[in-house]
């Protein structure tokens, strides 16, 4: 019996984010009952990871997030293929152009919704009419987009997931940790894991940082990721004489090695579609501080896996980052209460069997 084929489009360059769920998905679907095509971009991360995941992969060049050069070559691909279903599993490039070349098939077409960046109540109805179905990663998203008057019907929720074996890994030496970033011996470390990016807050933790460290002084600041802010912060650390307690790491793919040697997570975001750094930082046992944007609460929960917070209440992250910092046992019990939140609800096989779940559910409409 013929397996019903699957082409999934994937325009991320890295193998983090939706990527990396990508990739779980498709290790998850392999030699299952659905056929799998990959078209990814040239020279991606997961063009290379992809090999013995799918059935065939077309790695092609992709410019910016309207390539009509991409846009011709995706037809000729799902015009060759002849997918039954067409998942589209980033923003970039993938939500219009993909929709697009889909439609021009007729093919079923479902979009995998990762952001919760607002969109025009008069543009969304439109765009949406591009897809059969939309998979959100959080009931946040979910919502967001109800609230732009996209139908509670088409739309599901399946939660990103986290190989949680990759981040339980016990750190013996804190030492390596502070070698690696150049922190000085004997500081706890706090972790910031994000895009140096305006609605990333990280604003939000600079500002709370001087009374923070007149509290707890042996503390050091570990701001993983990378962006245009990375500059300003650079100059505002400088002025405020704080450089010597904040180090700015840039993106790491090898955090999985470092997870259990952190203290603390802080993620003081204004906007956030679920936060898998979040759930990769639970899984490790460690316990977080954040601000209950977008999907934020559905990973972090209040005086269970650590603190949540009003979006910009700096006095309240200030207090929750030092009780964090000077409770040892407190911290304990939230990172082994994060654990097991991870995985109970947030499985990689929780996430694959969802949307299994929408393929079968689309396909036998």
């Amino acid at each position: 019996m013929k397996r019903p084929r699957i082409l999934h489009l994937e325009a991320g360059r890295h193998l983090h984010g939706g990527a990396l769920q990508v990739k779980y998905l498709l290790e998850g679907l392999r030699g299952g009952e659905f056929e799998n095509v990959l078209v990814c971009a040239k020279d991606s991360a997961i063009a290379q990871a992809a090999g013995g995941l799918v059935d065939r992969c077309y790695p092609v060049p992709i410019h910016g997030d309207f390539d009509p050069a991409f846009l011709y070559r995706l037809v000729r691909i799902i015009h060759r293929e002849h997918p039954d279903l067409v998942h589209l599993h980033s923003r970039r490039a993938a939500e219009l152009v993909g929709g697009l070349a889909a439609q021009m098939h007729h093919a079923r077409v479902l979009l995998t919704r990762r952001v919760d960046n607002p969109e025009s109540a008069w543009f969304a109805p439109l765009k949406y009419r591009l897809y059969d179905k939309v998979v959100t990663i959080s009931e946040a998203i979910r919502n967001m987009l109800t609230d732009r008057g996209i139908a509670p019907e088409k739309i599901s929720c399946v939660h990103s997931a986290v190989n949680a074996e990759h981040y339980t890994r016990r750190c013996d030496d804190t030492s390596a940790l502070h070698r690696a970033f150049g922190i000085p011996p004997g500081r706890k470390v706090v972790a910031v894991i994000a895009q140096l990016i305006p609605r990333k807050g990280h604003h939000h933790l600079l500002a709370a940082l001087p009374e923070i460290l007149e509290r707890a002084p042996d503390t050091h600041f570990l701001f993983l990721g990378r962006g245009p802010l990375k500059g300003n912060i650079t100059d505002q650390l400088t002025r405020s004489g704080l450089s010597s307690h904040v180090t700015l790491g840039g993106f790491r793919d090898d955090l999985d090695a470092w997870f259990g040697c952190l203290d603390l997570v802080v993620h003081p975001a204004e906007m956030e579609g679920l936060g898998v750094s979040l759930l990769q930082a639970s899984a490790a046992g460690v316990p977080i501080v954040a601000f209950a944007a977008g999907g934020i609460p559905e990973v972090v929960r209040d005086r269970v896996n650590g603190r949540l917070l009003a979006v910009g209440d700096i006095p309240g992250l200030r207090d929750a980052v030092v009780e964090l910092l000077t409770d040892d046992d407190l911290a304990r019990r939230y990172g082994e209460a994060g654990r097991a939140l991870v995985r109970e609800e947030f499985s990689v096989e929780a996430m694959v069997q969802g949307n299994i779940a929408v393929y079968r559910e689309m396909l036998t409409d």
